[in-house]
């Protein structure tokens, strides 16, 4: 049992990484909200996330631990406090994205008391690679919710930066790994809006 002066420690440096991650409330994402009205920011789109997964998980290919999945969906993108939104298709950006979210994992995580920042950046780092049933689903999500708003906003986002069919398949190549039906329900999306006009047709 900790002490209490140790239990207040702990407190303050809980609560001190809290507020640190309210600075995902001004990092601007690429994706309108479904209404087009503005673009969403990270905490808009990690909030989504996570209500996707308490919702979707039954179409996980896999069985997921959904608390895990959830932490993981509410994690995943703070690293873009310090290197900020590195665009879907933005290749240059791409190429130096790991260095900069490894250094800004580095700071951030660290914020917290030694267990947990080791817990949420091992989850960090499950989601980057992949590979688990829980990362699988969740970067499933990542992948179908921009598709969804980006259908809802009639292609706005794709509209403004004048993305190809191909570009979104290629960057969606494994959504089925996590789920089958949300990828047959992304792949309609696709096809709906390349006849629309929406993305640009391969």
């Amino acid at each position: 049992v900790l002490f209490r002066s140790e239990r207040m420690d702990r407190l303050q440096q809980q609560m001190q990484f809290i507020l640190e991650v309210d600075k995902l409330k001004k990092i601007t994402r690429q994706t309108f909200l479904a209404d087009g009205s503005r673009k969403e920011d990270d905490a808009d789109h990690s909030w989504h996330l996570a209500l996707m997964c308490a919702l979707l998980s039954e179409h996980s290919n896999k069985e997921v631990d959904v608390l895990k999945t959830i932490k993981m969906v509410l994690i995943h993108d703070i690293v873009e406090i310090d290197a900020g939104d590195t665009y879907a298709y933005d290749n240059a950006g791409n190429e130096t994205k790991r260095q900069r979210e490894e250094a800004a994992a580095d700071r951030i995580f660290n914020l917290l008391p030694e267990d947990q920042a080791g817990e949420m950046r091992d989850l960090w780092e499950e989601f980057e690679a992949a590979q688990t049933p829980e990362a699988k689903f969740a970067n499933t999500l990542d992948k179908v919710q921009p598709l969804m708003l980006n259908d809802a906003s009639g292609g706005k986002s794709w509209r403004e930066h004048g993305i190809k069919e191909e570009q979104v398949r290629n960057r969606n190549k494994t959504t089925a790994e996590g789920s089958a039906d949300l990828w047959e329900y992304a792949d309609r999306l696709i096809h709906k809006n390349v006849e629309k006009g929406n993305l640009i047709g391969s």
